[in-house]
């Protein structure tokens, strides 16, 4: 923004910028060449910012929850694998694009267990198989460095760099961001409690400065438990134009918050490619969005089998047979005499 002086006088005139890309500024989306600090690289974007990005939105939280339950209801649990890890593990990949497993050998140098390396901690190495336990405290010092071949990472390729994986929602984080911000400036008008938003403008020369102060008065309670109250002015020998309702921002009828919102949650979906029905959201419309369960197998076609495909690489890595799945009921194929099939993922 430039401010504008006109003459001598008190009068501004502001103009501003051209309207910028996101591709323009080092932004979350700029994926410049990842840095390394001599023992790691870091992450191209932040990983603790996706980790509280998760809560941004329901639609977003919401389908990310679904692909885990779906995932979790078609693990197999092994000896070496439990549903606790495979869960954690699942939703580390789900939210931050990298899912990691430790492997724990015993004495024999055999696999024994495996258990998920949170992913908002656990760094890539500069050399083959290195990774890094770095702790929240941001200190060097402070990494634990695994065991070499120890650490299996499972990521979402990124056309910008090989080393740490990008989740797919990227695109709509920043309408993610806008629903959250939309919910709060609402709630934070709410609270505030004061719904006037206009300017009381008074030049009633009937107007004493006792009839000022009560009306003043009464818009000062129109707040809290006050708010929503009516205002009675009696003037008689007022003029027409002596009380005059200059609104500022009608904020409360507006400001768009529905449509915000509504929008801001078709964008979710799309990233996540998400069934709204498979959410629970109530159709607007009388035709509704079709059956649930139809939705909920091609669902568990197009989006979970190939994720699954990807997890069971961990079988070949680890050389035993950790990862198996089996597919829900709730994602059987539906036959015309509404019997569900029986086949198996």
């Amino acid at each position: 923004m430039t401010e504008h002086s006109a003459g001598t006088g008190r009068e501004l005139a502001f103009t501003f910028g051209d309207p910028e890309s996101v591709i323009d500024r080092r932004e979350i989306f700029d994926m410049f060449e990842v840095a390394h600090n001599n023992r790691w690289y870091e992450p191209p974007i932040s990983l603790i910012g996706l980790g509280r990005a998760y809560r941004m939105a329901p639609h977003h939280q919401s389908a990310i929850l679904l692909k885990r339950n779906l995932l979790t209801a078609s693990f197999v649990p092994s000896r070496w694998l439990s549903m606790a890890e495979f869960e954690k593990w699942a939703l580390d990949f789900l939210v931050m694009g990298n899912g990691y497993v430790e492997r724990v050998d015993n004495l024999s140098g055999r696999p024994l267990a495996l258990r998920c390396s949170p992913a908002a901690w656990t760094r890539v190495g500069l050399k083959p198989d290195q990774f890094f336990w770095a702790p929240r405290s941001g200190w060097i010092s402070d990494a634990v460095e695994y065991r070499a071949g120890s650490i299996f990472h499972m990521l979402e390729p990124d056309p910008m760099q090989e080393i740490y994986g990008m989740p797919e929602y990227l695109s709509a984080l920043q309408s993610g961001l806008l629903n959250e911000a939309a919910t709060i400036f609402r709630r934070r008008y709410y609270l505030n409690g004061s719904h006037a938003g206009f300017i009381l403008y008074l030049a009633d020369e009937g107007m004493g400065d006792a009839s000022v102060e009560a009306i003043r008065k009464a818009l000062r309670g129109a707040k809290g438990m006050g708010n929503f109250k009516n205002l009675f002015i009696h003037s008689p020998k007022g003029k027409p134009d002596g009380i005059k309702l200059l609104p500022i921002a009608e904020v409360g009828s507006k400001d768009e918050f529905l449509n915000i919102k509504s929008v801001t949650a078709e964008d979710l979906l799309a990233a996540h490619r998400t069934p709204p029905q498979l959410l629970g959201i109530v159709p607007k419309n009388t035709g509704g969005f079709g059956n649930v369960n139809d939705a909920a197998a091609v669902f568990y076609e197009m989006e979970i089998m190939p994720i699954q495909r990807r997890m069971l690489a961990l079988n070949d890595w680890l050389g035993v047979p950790a990862v198996a799945f089996e597919r829900p009921a709730i994602a059987l194929p539906v036959r015309q005499n509404g019997t569900a099939s029986s086949a198996r993922a």
